[in-house]
């Protein structure tokens, strides 16, 4: 009798989706928050931000339905706030960890056992605002006005850049971190399209400062093209889109994106959680740096840190 097949896991359909993006030479985590009039991370019914893996699914749901509210919510939490989601609209998923607890038979033969605690991922049906009538106006962003990009950093991004303590130096024609001298090298600001470009190269170069073995002890690879390279940079990657969504500066392209981009889909392509891992070690070094600026947001998500 043949078996149905399963259903692919959370981890497998996100990382799916996120392989179709890179394949067409798309990165999902650079266009959806600057492409809307209501940047920043996606938000939760009651205004808390999503964290971790859930930031970049929703971001690339986003884009793909075309919404442009950055909020997502339960249809019961659209109808505690007088919404209703539409007839024919489809809901997405969030992710989050529950945690339990495991007996353990001992090894030794003696009868004895152990509790062990373990984490199973779970996800749970959301729908964007858009997809709801009858919410409140702040659920539903202002239309998107273009307008010429000034020169100057927000407020945030300026602080951002004024307290951010790693060691640097401006001079050559490349921006790279340096693992044995702990320094990040930048060209000077004035070979950027904009000072907006220059903080965002540098947000991604903090990204893989904040790596260190004395900070968080990250594993860099040793050439270009190995897996622990490519995984290293990937996670500055969304460092930089992560801290740009909480501070207001634009994810900028890498020179060699191409290369990066076939590197990556190697990983994932071997291991369907990596891109769940890559996300996680970014959100921890987005909070890093954020708290090393003094910058971190007052809501976080307690729920979903994947």
């Amino acid at each position: 009798m043949a078996h149905a097949p399963s259903r692919p896991s959370p981890a497998e359909t996100i990382t799916h989706a996120i392989i179709q993006r890179l394949e067409a030479g798309v990165r999902p985590w650079v266009r959806p928050w600057r492409a809307s009039a209501a940047q920043g991370r996606p938000l939760r019914a009651n205004g808390e931000p999503y964290r971790g893996m859930n930031t970049f699914w929703l971001w690339l749901a986003a884009e793909q339905g075309g919404y442009r509210s950055r909020h997502w919510m339960t249809y019961r939490q659209a109808q505690a706030l007088g919404g209703q989601v539409r007839q024919g609209e489809q809901a997405q998923f969030a992710i989050f960890y529950k945690a339990y607890s495991k007996k353990i038979e001992a090894a030794d033969g003696q009868g004895g056992s152990s509790d062990e605690q373990r984490r199973v991922m779970r996800s749970y049906a959301v729908f964007n605002a858009d997809q709801i009538d009858g919410l409140a106006a702040d659920f539903y962003p202002e239309m998107l006005v273009l307008v010429p990009p000034s020169d100057e950093l927000c407020p945030r991004a300026q602080c951002f850049i004024d307290r951010l303590p790693a060691r640097q130096r401006n001079g050559g024609d490349r921006a790279y971190y340096d693992l044995r001298a702990d320094m990040i090298t930048m060209p000077a600001i004035e070979q950027f399209d904009s000072r907006a470009s220059w903080a965002a190269t540098l947000a991604h170069e903090a990204g893989h400062w904040s790596g260190h073995p004395d900070r968080l002890a990250r594993s860099f690879g040793k050439r270009f093209g190995d897996n622990a390279y490519a995984f290293e940079e990937l996670v500055a990657e969304l460092t930089a889109a992560l801290i740009g969504a909480d501070i207001g500066l634009p994810t900028i392209h890498l020179d060699d994106h191409a290369a990066y981009i076939g590197s990556w889909l190697a990983i994932l392509r071997q291991d369907s959680r990596a891109l769940l891992t890559a996300a996680a070690r970014a959100e921890e070094a987005a909070g890093f740096l954020l708290r090393a600026t003094n910058l971190l947001p007052v809501a976080t998500d307690q729920k979903a840190a994947a």
